[in-house]
């Protein structure tokens, strides 16, 4: 399985970038979050510029933050700095919109929009609408400017499950998904997929998000240091959890009695309640990044077991085969303790 690593768009995220490349990693993403992170085409050129080989993703965008030729050209821009090596993931904006205190675009829209960048970011000419006003546009200015003859390489996010599996089969595109590690679940994926595309033969490549943590000798796998390890991905669950457990089809409502309390602890601890309107300020802050020791008693192990690979390297490696063989392509960590550390155990792990 290859694999590679994503970030937050920081100073000095060049550097990670440069090191992932040493390390034979095949990819390097950044969040595109804008209330919570720093711009990930910004952060993407300064990767284009300082590494040669490594593919550079934005994991991922959205029609909620920008519209079809804005992003297009963002995508266009990368491709000339770094012909052939760009990946763009788009998604509905879960967290993007939520840290807004909005909700995600539809699943059709999303469709939409993921068609537009194909186009535009292959030369080709698209419909273009604000209102009643629709006119065709295309890139004015190919060369030097933007990049179209080398193809980027489009992956949809799965958060939405069969729906989104459906997009990327009709749009010809890849999968992507957050701490999806139930071999099942990927299978479901990729028949939904298939069946979208009409049966085609070969799939596009699937990335799966996570977090690492390779146990030393005698080391609990609940402890401390597992917990600093994975908490970001499991605290990212329950606050999605508290911010719609006030919704109609609440996804609270899947968590076991003991998770549904970590949600209800977490709106206290917070301040805030399910259906404040102001709770996306009070949930995000500090979200995907290290978590604090008071909120390590919120990374249950049975969240922990589902959203992150926690193991000896070889309890790890026989997971990450049982991943392989249901056709995820490539192993994605989101490191917050120490980034190089992290992904030279991954690099290892996976040799």
């Amino acid at each position: 399985m290859r694999a590679g690593v994503v970030v937050a768009a920081q100073p000095g995220v060049e550097d990670l970038a440069v090191r992932a490349e040493e390390l034979g990693l095949h990819s390097f993403w950044v969040n595109d979050s804008p209330m919570l992170h720093g711009d990930p085409f910004v952060a993407l050129g300064l990767c284009a510029k300082a590494t040669s080989r490594i593919r550079l993703g934005v994991g991922v965008t959205s029609p909620a933050l920008r519209s079809a030729p804005a992003a297009a050209s963002g995508l266009a821009s990368l491709n000339a700095l770094a012909p052939g090596r760009i990946i763009c993931g788009v998604g509905t904006g879960n967290t993007a919109r939520r840290t807004l205190g909005m909700r995600p675009a539809s699943v059709a829209t999303m469709e939409d929009f993921t068609a537009a960048l194909q186009d535009l970011c292959a030369g080709r000419s698209v419909e273009y609408r604000e209102g009643d006003r629709a006119r065709d546009v295309r890139f004015l200015h190919a060369g030097a400017h933007v990049h179209t003859d080398d193809p980027i390489e489009f992956v949809v996010a799965a958060l939405a499950g069969p729906k989104a599996a459906a997009v990327a089969g009709r749009r010809g595109t890849g999968l992507i998904s957050f701490g999806l590690l139930d071999p099942a679940a990927w299978r479901a994926l990729h028949d939904a997929r298939r069946h979208a595309a009409h049966g085609a033969p070969r799939d596009p490549a699937s990335y799966v998000v996570t977090a690492l943590h390779v146990l030393g000798e005698d080391e609990d796998p609940r402890g401390d240091a597992a917990r600093d390890a994975t908490g970001h991905l499991v605290l990212s669950l329950l606050t999605f959890a508290a911010d719609t457990a006030a919704d109609t089809d609440a996804f609270a409502g899947r968590l076991d009695p003991g998770e549904r309390e970590a949600v209800r602890r977490l709106l206290d601890r917070r301040g805030t309640t399910a259906t404040a309107p102001d709770r996306h300020t009070k949930l995000y802050p500090g979200y995907l990044g290290r978590i604090a020791p008071e909120d390590r008693d919120l990374i249950l192990p049975s969240l922990m077991n589902t959203l992150a690979l926690v193991g000896t390297r070889d309890d790890l490696r026989a997971r990450i085969a049982t991943l392989e063989r249901a056709g995820v392509d490539e192993l994605l960590i989101q490191p917050v303790i120490d980034p190089p550390t992290e992904m030279a155990r991954l690099a290892e792990l996976l040799t």
